[in-house]
């Protein structure tokens, strides 16, 4: 079993940065890929970026590229997701997620997910 504990949401304005954590406690010596998803008030989960177990490939979605980057620390088992320029659009509840093998960013192929870190961006 795999637990992901995340932090790094809050409130913000547009412009602002944001760095999201998200930490795997557990059967960690089995190496995962991670990604973060993120959920609006009232839309469906969306994925928004995803690192391979090595951190050597990432992907990121065409709506925040250039704005978010992943990165991961495998010494301390961490994720990051390094959001700039944050927008209005932004604002949603963001969520870590692991899986075996290699990223993916289809939710139902992850394995292990977090709470979610509320992330407010205001105009």
């Amino acid at each position: 079993q795999v637990r992901l504990v995340e932090s790094g949401g809050g409130l913000v304005q547009a412009g602002d940065s944001l760095r999201l954590s998200c930490t795997a406690s557990g059967r960690t010596y089995s190496p995962f890929a991670m990604g973060w998803f993120r959920r609006a008030p009232g839309k469906v989960r969306e994925y928004v970026s995803a690192t391979s177990i090595t951190g050597g490939y990432t992907w990121t979605a065409d709506s925040v590229k250039g704005r978010f980057d992943i990165s991961r620390d495998n010494a301390s088992d961490t994720v990051f997701l390094q959001m700039n320029d944050l927008r209005t659009e932004d604002t949603a509840v963001y969520i870590c997620a692991a899986r075996r093998g290699n990223p993916s960013n289809r939710d139902r192929e992850y394995e292990y997910w977090a709470q979610g870190t509320q992330v407010t961006v205001s105009s």
